[in-house]
């Protein structure tokens, strides 16, 4: 529980496997602990892309730092979830400390896959090594034709699948499998590499000519990586966190439990609520931060098809409280890449079409972007709204944040720029925590 380099006491860390399997020891110190510290209200946090734990336990302890001062004499006590996920050494996050290996990634060739994303790719996929050099020696070489670009989409398969499960990861009934894993590489990368110019040169005129697909080769393993952190978070969520959550509300019944989720964190925290265990109503409140996973999660039934609905619809009833989903415009990850990744191999419409690009964007947005959507009665607030307060006492709420979640340098832009006491503020008044 004591731990001399985080900013706030009582801590307790529960560490997942890919499975969802909870380190068992951790477990049990925080069901036989927290109600001994007096803990009145516990704020569960998990992180969305991300290296290590040493990475996830420097997010939790800036996060967390100016909640003690922001909630005199509340009785709270922390958790930072770590679960195996990853993050491209390439992306920068704002405000934290750049290490001499985050400086090397940023400058070397945008399309290279630097030493350190490829250490951080084989920790993610354990004994796949002969893949990722094939990869890395095919973003060296960038041969020339559609077969190295048609060899670099199968191996890129090749590298996220995962024995038994499928490639697809679904957030609404609609949906098949993504474009990142199926279709066209070529026109998948160049459309990639036509985002990226966009994102780095935003105010210059339109280029003659194609751009060069393996510009867009490294994004289209990012994303793909990424679809299979996202499918990874849902099953910790589901079948991890969400019963540890049971388990807490038997051994401490009267402790006020938070769920606040980053990124895929975001995906985790939400997938907790389907693996609670009927009846558990201590849940008080869901904080997404830039959340990385369909808009339409909650949905009953989607605008464009009424007889689809979102995997976690009705959900959002399973919390004694609001789903406060946090959102910026200035998330690129989830405003440009997102949707270009998970729109199905049969949807040739491109993000970079202007008016079809836009409803292109509407149909595979994300939370972290625009909110939660085609959800009845959910409430829409400014970032100075809602710290005004007080909250809607349920349902969902979304918050424009993009007043302080607005920093970050491509292809991420703000999505991991979450580290600010406004949006420490928000949890603890979704959660009411006074």
């Amino acid at each position: 529980m004591a731990d001399p380099g985080m900013s706030v006491t009582p801590y307790w860390e529960l560490t997942f496997d890919a499975d969802g399997d909870v380190d068992r020891p951790e477990r049990d110190r925080l069901l036989t602990q927290v109600t001994g510290e007096g803990v009145r209200d516990l704020i569960v946090f998990a992180h969305g892309w991300n290296n290590d734990r040493t990475g996830a336990t420097a997010l939790y302890r800036r996060f967390f730092a100016p909640v003690p001062q922001l909630a005199p004499g509340a009785r709270i006590g922390y958790v930072g979830v770590i679960w195996p996920s990853m993050r491209f050494s390439d992306e920068p996050i704002p405000d934290f400390p750049r290490s001499v290996a985050a400086t090397e990634a940023e400058a070397a060739p945008r399309s290279a896959l630097d030493k350190d994303t490829r250490r951080a790719l084989l920790e993610a996929f354990p004994g796949r090594t002969s893949v990722l050099d094939q990869l890395a020696r095919l973003l060296d070489e960038q041969p020339r034709g559609e077969e190295g670009l048609a060899e670099f989409g199968r191996l890129v398969r090749l590298l996220v699948e995962a024995p038994g499960q499928a490639l697809a990861v679904t957030d609404t009934s609609e949906e098949g499998d993504p474009v990142v894993f199926h279709g066209d590489t070529t026109a998948a990368c160049e459309e990639f590499a036509e985002a990226l110019i966009g994102l780095n040169s935003p105010a210059a005129p339109a280029q003659f000519g194609l751009p060069n697909p393996w510009e867009g080769a490294k994004e289209l393993l990012r994303q793909a990586t990424y679809y299979a952190m996202k499918r990874r978070a849902g099953t910790v969520g589901e079948h991890g966190l969400g019963p540890v959550v049971g388990q807490l509300a038997r051994a401490a019944a009267d402790v006020r439990v938070h769920l606040v989720g980053h990124s895929f964190g975001g995906r985790l925290v939400a997938f907790a609520l389907r693996g609670l265990p009927a009846g558990v109503r201590t849940v008080k409140s869901v904080t997404l931060l830039q959340g990385a996973f369909s808009h339409y999660a909650f949905a009953e039934r989607l605008p464009h098809d009424h007889d689809a609905a979102g995997a976690l619809h009705g959900r959002q009833g399973r919390i004694d409280g609001p789903l406060v989903c946090c959102h910026s415009r200035f998330d690129s990850a989830l405003g440009t890449f997102y949707p270009l990744a998970s729109r199905m191999a049969d949807d040739d419409r491109s993000l970079t079409g202007n008016a079809v690009g836009d409803l292109l964007g509407v149909r595979w947005g994300a939370m972290g972007h625009d909110g939660v959507q085609a959800v009845p009665g959910t409430a829409g607030l400014d970032l100075a709204g809602a710290l005004r307060g007080p909250l809607p006492a349920s349902g969902c709420v979304n918050v424009d944040v993009a007043s302080v979640v607005r920093h970050g340098g491509p292809p991420a832009g703000a999505h991991s720029d979450i580290v600010h006491p406004e949006l420490a503020r928000v949890v603890l008044a979704a959660g009411r925590i006074t």
